[in-house]
């Protein structure tokens, strides 16, 4: 009797790089996500160069969210071979063709400077891992479609997909395929992407999976309970008085382009419409979160009622007066010139690339200004070290000392909390589904993970690693 098969290509006992395999007993191969490895671990340094399957012999990719990490090695599967169609939300693609194009430019932007260093050291050149070209030829390859509908998947017989709005992310969808084989009766096998959260600003809250009887869970924050809502704007407001108002210090905030710092602004507009943000500058530095911002606008369909209603007194809840977005190379230089106290929302969240590198390093040995981190960054990235209390980081190949304070406030995360993930499985029939593998998540969170599930009765539950097989 033939199998169905799952292969973990990426996220296995780590926070990054989504990429899960499931082969069919007749042969066609679906993959779930196709993400990217941010961050400096020696153990992955080929990963996303490398495939542990042929992308041309998959016959469908099915894409949870826009997350560079579940997203960003899509226009290299092109690349090398893929051909399928490239199924996602509506929201999702429209994200993806910003996304993909802004990963496509650092990625030649860091060969190009990774060239030059060979080159004064006699090593050979690399390539960029994709270019624009070859995002133009994926996002040919893209077809999305709504909501809680069946689909049937394209080239392949009897298998049906759902979305379902996780609440993560602006088009954000866990994955169900309803599955059905010559030899044995209809299963589900589901997979949630990232599960957001309940009760957060703009999106709509998170909606349950149908039954499954093969589940694939993140786990990001299996051992850890968020701070409540309703203090997050109170500590947002005191972090920038006691820095910027007391100190005369900047408030540097590491933010991911999509959903994170969107969220800010919108509290800082809120803020501001109550009559008690101060009088200072906030900027946006990241054309990338400004080209997101404009998608944001363009889908109210995913927008929670609060929202909605918001925008009946106020119709641009991502703009106001002193909030300025910054494009130009050389304005965003001029923020690290200048001593005005102000706001700095800058990607990436992790401090991986991007603006946020140059205004850590400009930043961070000065006493008056505050890091503060709002989110997940894995430990070997420099926002990582900054959450684990590092004294010295390495920066541009320099050494800087950590004198700036450093706050964090995981309340903004898009990530839900371990009672929030076992709300959102809490519809889930213990006795239907065999078998729950946790991904996306470090190895200790997923222990006590596993432990928390099976103390609200889930028992199958498995860890998988890099490369590892499963019988489904």
């Amino acid at each position: 009797m033939g199998n169905t098969k799952i292969k973990f290509c990426g996220a296995a006992q780590t926070v990054t790089g989504s990429s899960h395999l499931v082969e069919l007993p007749t042969g066609e191969k679906i993959l779930l996500d196709c993400g990217l490895y941010q961050g400096y671990d020696d153990d992955m340094e080929n990963f996303n160069r490398e495939w542990l399957f042929e992308p041309s012999e998959i016959d469908v990719l099915v894409l949870s969210h826009a997350h560079i990490d579940h997203s960003g090695r899509i226009p290299k599967l092109v690349k090398d071979g893929f051909n399928g169609k490239i199924i996602s939300t509506h929201a999702t693609r429209d994200l993806c063709t910003v996304m993909l194009m802004d990963s496509a430019y650092l990625q030649e932007r860091d060969a190009k400077y990774e060239n030059k260093w060979r080159s004064k050291n006699n090593k050979p050149q690399i390539e960029p891992l994709y270019t624009s070209d070859d995002v133009r030829d994926a996002m040919a390859l893209f077809m999305s479609v709504g909501y809680d509908v069946w689909y049937p998947l394209p080239n392949i017989d009897n298998v049906y997909m759902q979305f379902r709005d996780s609440g993560h992310i602006l088009g954000a969808a866990s994955v169900s395929l309803r599955i059905k084989t010559e030899h044995r009766d209809e299963f589900v096998l589901g997979f949630t992407g990232d599960i957001g959260r309940p009760d957060r600003p703009i999106l709509i809250d998170p909606v349950k999976m149908p039954q499954c009887d093969y589940l694939i869970c993140e786990s990001t924050y299996g051992d850890i309970l968020h701070d409540q809502r309703e203090k997050e704007k109170e500590e947002l407001l005191n972090v920038i008085q006691t820095t910027c108002v007391d100190n005369g210090g900047k408030v540097i905030i590491p933010a991911f382009s999509v959903g994170r710092t969107q969220e800010i602004v919108y509290k800082l507009d809120q803020l501001k419409n109550e009559g008690r943000l101060p009088q200072i500058p906030i900027y946006v530095d990241s054309p990338l979160a400004i080209n997101v911002t404009e998608i944001f606008r363009m889908h109210p369909e995913c927008f929670d009622k609060e929202l909605t209603n918001y925008m009946l007194t106020d119709p641009n809840p991502f703009g106001f007066n002193n909030l300025h977005y910054i494009k130009d190379v050389e304005d965003s230089k001029k923020l690290n010139e200048s001593d005005q106290a102000c706001v700095i929302i800058s990607a990436s969240g992790m401090i991986t690339g991007g603006r946020i590198k140059h205004h850590i390093s400009n930043h961070i040995e000065n006493p008056r200004n505050t890091v503060l981190m709002v989110g997940y960054a894995a430990p070997q990235t420099i926002g990582g070290q900054l959450r684990n209390g590092a004294e010295e980081i390495s920066i541009f190949g320099m050494r800087k000392q950590v004198k700036a304070h450093v706050k964090i406030m995981d309340s903004f995360s898009a990530h839900g909390d371990y009672n929030e993930m076992i709300d959102y499985l809490s519809n889930q029939d213990r006795e239907v589904l065999k078998k729950l593998f946790l991904v996306h998540g470090e190895p200790k969170t997923q222990e006590i993970f596993k432990d928390k599930l099976k103390n609200v009765g889930f028992e199958t539950i498995y860890i998988p690693h890099l490369r590892q097989e499963f019988n489904v």
